[in-house]
């Protein structure tokens, strides 16, 4: 691996896919800090909904996204905390709703994605989110793509959130739909492709943790 490249993996793929689960797991796995960039979108879309602000008022969410303040807490793994929401807030169906309407925004992707960038290049991460090896760190030594069928997609988020899984069928449709219109399902030319549809929590870390073996092994040290 070139040495002036960061210590990140990065983790792409389709909402209920696995992403967070794996990234969580591979971050314990190398000692290496988690960082979740859903939760910074998810971030303001509840400043959004708090401070009614238009989810098509760039100007005004650009302001919001300047206010929010985003550290790495110690533990294990070293996790992305976000001032000010706990981590419930977040979840909801009703932030779930509105987040890719405030993502979209090029003005919100800029400063999103520099905070992104200062995080992993100070202490290395496993980063996950939609764009992360593509733009953010097209540079990272690993880039994993995770996949699966929307109906399994449907029944993980039922069971994290709790709801009905039509409800959640529905929200991951509207939600692909959208995320679509501002970056495309597409992985990175060099990313590996995980399909966890059929698989298991620990076989989707198993193939991912071979991906680095074989890719990065340093980042195994």
């Amino acid at each position: 691996m070139n040495a002036t490249r960061p210590r990140v993996v990065a983790i792409d793929g389709v909402a209920g896919s696995g992403k967070s689960t794996l990234a969580r797991g591979l971050a314990r796995g190398l000692g290496l800090p988690y960082v979740n960039t859903g939760l910074m979108y998810r971030a303001l879309a509840a400043s959004a909904l708090d401070h009614e602000v238009a989810t098509d008022d760039e100007a005004a969410l650009v302001e919001l996204t300047r206010r929010l303040t985003f550290t790495v807490v110690e533990g294990d793994p070293s996790e992305l905390e976000v001032e000010g929401f706990p981590a419930n807030r977040l979840m909801t169906l009703e932030v779930e709703a509105v987040v890719s309407s405030v993502a979209r925004h090029p003005g919100v992707r800029t400063l999103m994605r520099a905070t992104q960038r200062a995080i992993g290049e100070r202490d290395g991460a496993v980063m996950e989110g939609r764009d992360i090896g593509s733009v953010v760190f097209a540079d990272a030594p690993i880039k994993l793509y995770l996949s699966a069928d929307v109906d399994q997609r449907a029944v993980r988020r039922a069971d994290q959130r709790r709801a009905g899984r039509a409800q959640v069928e529905r929200s991951l449709t509207d939600r692909d739909a959208l995320d679509a219109r501002t970056t495309p399902h597409v992985p990175a030319d060099d990313a590996v492709i995980i399909d966890t549809t059929d698989l298991t929590i620990d076989r989707t870390l198993l193939a991912a943790l071979d991906v680095v073996a074989r890719l990065a092994p340093e980042l195994l040290s």
